[in-house]
């Protein structure tokens, strides 16, 4: 999607790995795309969700139970989520998650693919898929380098980028950029710099102000 040539539309993608709406929202963006049927660059933007998470994380249900009002609270969100989720083609396992990841190691490899030009669209996916169906530790630099193996880069050489702080303050400062810009919550699309949709809308929404943002 994003290698081909003279692409002249571009999507910004404002979202945060720990954010399971955001991976509805990925998958929601990528129908619309498929109806769409010409070439898109795609621009994943780093948001912190909770940028206080320690780098070791932190347990994972005690937190949302605390932050949503209690467990009763919080199954009936993992349910909308799931029923959600599940439409969108994805397979939540939220009990298989043990700690809530701090997600600055994330971003930077996001970040890092995109400035290399690697398969950025399937590192995302795959940290994504990591978390929240399987369970893993994304905030771990380990899993990452893993991750970042699967989608075709040299994994010790990743491992040894991830464990310094390469472009640390680089997605930082971009993402305090975008909360300047008044994004406070993700999902979050930029269609062509002209358009913004708030939020893992149905795909028809999102097809929609992709053909208004070219119109």
């Amino acid at each position: 999607m994003n290698q081909a040539t003279a692409i002249d539309i571009t999507i910004d993608i404002v979202s945060d790995v720990v954010c399971p709406w955001c991976f509805i929202g990925k998958r929601h963006l990528e129908a619309a795309l498929a109806q769409f049927g010409q070439p898109v660059a795609l621009r994943w933007l780093p948001f912190f969700l909770n940028p206080d998470t320690p780098p070791e994380g932190e347990p994972y249900r005690p937190f949302l139970e605390k932050k949503f009002g209690g467990p009763e609270a919080l199954a009936g969100i993992w349910a909308s989520v799931r029923e959600a989720g599940q439409r969108a083609g994805i397979g939540f396992e939220f009990e298989k998650i043990a700690l809530r990841a701090n997600t600055l190691a994330a971003h930077r490899l996001i970040h890092r693919f995109q400035q290399q030009g690697g398969a950025t669209e399937a590192l995302v996916e795959a940290i994504f898929a990591a978390g929240f169906c399987a369970g893993r530790f994304i905030g771990d630099p380990v899993v990452l380098a893993d991750l970042a193996a699967q989608c075709g880069e040299d994994r010790a050489e990743v491992l040894a980028w991830l464990q310094s702080d390469a472009e640390a303050a680089a997605v930082q400062a971009q993402e305090a950029r975008i909360r300047q810009m008044g994004i406070g919550s993700v999902p979050f699309f930029i269609f062509n710099g002209k358009l913004a949709v708030s939020g893992a809308q149905p795909p028809e929404v999102l097809l929609d102000a992709l053909r208004q943002s070219i119109a």
